[in-house]
């Protein structure tokens, strides 16, 4: 089982959008581990940006835009943390919408560097989100959004616990993710949904809103999980 798609196989990509397939592929390939996925993006983070440029990974747009519409004003009173916040493209899209505060939470030290280098963040943490409490108190944001963040060797499904954690009640946790992800990850297949379901059952959330959305990579689909914070 694999979670990477041969993109010569009945998918009509430019050889430039097929590179930089093979390039994120290789941090999310079958069976990866999340130290060595960050030994990847160590050296990945020098082409990251060229590789996942928008129209072809269109994945922060999305999320920002996600964000946006649940929060239609005020939103430069809005606390955001951005989970798994690479080099920051989300933030750059949240801050076109018109957020002010947003916090970085990235593992990669690399990525980190060149996210801090661009001054959109106000603080930035080298954690992994996992089941481990992080160094954030609890209730501290309005939003916790995640883009890309979950595939093979990222953030496992206990993750789910902590975002809930450093949401503030009423706050919303946006999880954007590429749509085959979902039963091509062994660690998500029978855990990710019916976990964030039997969250819901359990008065920690309510699902707000569940969108599939096309060319999230490429032409590749993607799904988008709104949950309000209880």
């Amino acid at each position: 089982m694999s979670n990477c798609r041969d993109p010569t196989r009945g998918l009509e990509w430019k050889v430039a959008d097929a590179i930089a397939y093979q390039q994120n592929a290789g941090a999310f390939r079958s069976g990866i581990t999340t130290d060595e996925a960050m030994a990847y993006y160590s050296q990945y983070c020098h082409q990251y940006e060229e590789s996942l440029r928008p129209g072809r990974y269109n994945g922060p747009r999305i999320a920002a835009d996600a964000v946006a519409r649940y929060y239609p004003r005020d939103r430069e009173q809005k606390k955001i943390i951005d989970i798994a916040a690479g080099t920051g493209f989300v933030a750059e899209n949240l801050t076109v919408q018109g957020f002010r505060h947003i916090d970085a939470l990235e593992p990669s030290t690399s990525m980190l560097v060149r996210a801090k280098e661009k001054g959109l963040y106000e603080t930035l943490y080298e954690n992994m989100l996992t089941e481990e409490h992080l160094p954030i108190a609890a209730d501290t944001y309005d939003c916790a959004v995640v883009c890309g963040g979950f595939g093979e060797g990222h953030i496992p499904c206990s993750g789910l616990k902590e975002l809930l954690r450093i949401t503030k009640p009423g706050g919303v946790i946006c999880n954007v993710m590429r749509e085959e992800y979902l039963v091509n990850v062994e660690e998500y297949r029978e855990c990710l949904e019916p976990l964030m379901n039997s969250l819901e059952k359990a008065g920690k959330w309510t699902l707000v809103s569940r969108d599939v959305v096309p060319n999230y990579f490429i032409d590749l689909p993607g799904i988008v999980f709104m949950y309000k914070v209880n």
